[in-house]
């Protein structure tokens, strides 16, 4: 096993960065191509509103709760084994996906999928912060980053092709190859490296932080179902928001919190992670519902809402770097307020489309304009989260929001999906409202009214999101700093 402190050739530095871009493929491709098959795998599987929904959230509900302890796993067991570790895991947790026969045992892969992206995604970043020396790091996680941003736009077109074309559980067949070759790129070139200053991991933290998000996110998708006033939905909000009081007053109490509270007595830090929240809410809901309505109401195959994606992913790849020098230049607190405030406007005019519209008339102006104002945010506001806290808590504090970002995707579908059903049972005169929610959503062949009522609750949420992103951007200009 080589050691981490001998230097690195440059062909065995470009090994160990190709083995980290693989092993993050897993997870860029996956999550961005499994969106836009969601209708098809809900079709399929014959799987109602509150199961697709938990298609997602199984794994943002683990990978939010576990991926700060991931980080702290790597640093004191080792950052290549844990990396290795966390491959392996979302690769049987893939093939697990893909054999799946009921929506049920699909959930369940999901939410082992989670697993191991909170490791492995921590577990990239730590290694190429250990293999390069600090004056090439900067170009290595901008490659990094770059891949990230091609595979988010590769994963849309190949997971509406792959529903329409083949069949959405290559979608978890084609990680396989990704895992084993990434396996033997780390094995053959990545050293081993660990912190043996590490101490204890969280658990009591992560248990709890999972266990009340469970009980919270469970109790808002079923409630449309059993009704708000049901025994079990009620234990489910209480007992959710009980747990999480107890996680925070276990991180108040652990020696080695995976979340130290000290870190949120700094204002700036504390609202970037609030702007964080509302933002990747925002963004998290509208991009789950989105290709429900580009399907089903508008009439588009998987593959054309794919490709309605593509500005988001271009943008971003293309001008991240012309947004970075803007917010170096102007302030951080230009970007962080301008920016939401443009997703906003963006959100919103995703709203606007009448049923059938085409891809110009449709969604492009919403898009780029989203895209636009994220390109603007994401920069600054990683920058601004991590000069927010002392030196020796940087990683600490990008761990955090990263967290908070997934956290956030995770409360949007629940949230979301309570206003999705209530606008569309109050648009329909029907009984079994909530059943003829599912049965539009499956794509079943209904009449025009349902498919009316149904873009009539899209354009609710996507209007809530927008809302949501302008008020991030309030926060933004509040408590951003000015450089």
């Amino acid at each position: 096993m080589a050691d981490v402190d001998q230097p690195l050739s440059a062909a065995r530095k470009r090994w160990i960065l190709a083995a980290t871009v693989l092993g993050s493929s897993l997870t860029f491709i996956d999550g961005s191509a499994l969106g836009v098959a969601l209708p098809a795998i809900q079709r399929d599987l014959a799987a109602g509103t509150a199961a697709v929904q938990w298609v997602t959230n199984a794994y943002l509900l683990t990978l939010g709760a576990l991926v700060l302890i991931g980080g702290a796993a790597g640093d004191r067991f080792g950052r290549r084994l844990v990396f290795l570790i966390g491959v392996a895991v979302f690769a049987l947790a893939s093939v697990a996906c893909g054999l799946a026969p009921t929506v049920e045992l699909l959930i369940a892969g999901r939410a082992v999928q989670g697993v191991g992206a909170a490791l492995l995604t921590p577990g990239a970043l730590a290694v190429i912060g250990s293999a390069f020396p600090p004056e090439e790091r900067g170009k290595a996680f901008g490659t990094w980053a770059g891949a990230g941003a091609l595979f988010g736009m590769i994963g849309p077109l190949l997971g509406g092709w792959l529903a329409d074309a083949a069949d959405w559980r290559f979608i978890f067949w084609i990680n396989v190859p990704l895992a084993a070759l990434t396996a033997a790129l780390t094995l053959k070139a990545v050293p081993e490296s660990r912190d043996d200053s590490a101490k204890g991991l969280d658990w009591r933290g992560a248990l709890l932080a999972m266990s009340g998000l469970a009980a919270l996110t469970w109790a808002l998708t079923a409630a449309p179902d059993l009704g708000w006033s049901n025994a079990m939905i009620l234990s489910g909000l209480i007992g959710g928001v009980l747990l999480l009081a107890a996680f925070l007053f276990a991180e108040a109490r652990e020696r080695h919190p995976m979340m130290p509270l000290g870190l949120f007595r700094s204002p700036v830090f504390s609202g970037i992670n609030l702007l964080t929240l509302l933002l990747y809410f925002a963004l998290g809901g509208a991009m789950f519902f989105l290709p429900f309505d580009l399907i089903r109401v508008h009439g588009w195959s998987a593959t054309k809402a794919g490709a309605a994606m593509l500005p988001f992913a271009v943008i971003m790849s293309l001008f991240s770097g012309y947004a970075g020098r803007l917010a170096d230049r102007f302030g951080a607190r230009l970007s962080l307020s301008l920016g939401p405030i443009l997703a906003g406007v963006g959100l919103a005019l995703l709203a606007l489309p009448a049923p059938g519209a085409g891809y110009v008339d449709g969604p492009l102006a919403g898009m780029t304009v989203m895209a636009i104002g994220m390109t603007l945010a994401v920069g600054p506001l990683t920058a601004s989260v991590m000069g927010a806290v002392p030196e020796g808590h940087t990683g600490v504090a990008s761990g955090i929001n990263n967290a908070v970002a997934r956290v956030a995707g995770l409360l949007a579908i629940a949230l979301l999906g309570v206003i999705l059903s209530s606008v569309f049972v109050s648009g329909v005169d029907s009984p079994d409202a909530r059943a003829l929610l599912g049965q539009v959503m499956a794509g079943a062949d209904l009449e025009p009214a349902a498919r009316d009522a149904f873009h009539a609750a899209f354009r609710a949420v996507i209007l809530t999101c927008a809302g949501l992103a302008v008020l991030s951007g309030v926060i933004g200009g509040l408590t951003a700093p000015r450089r």
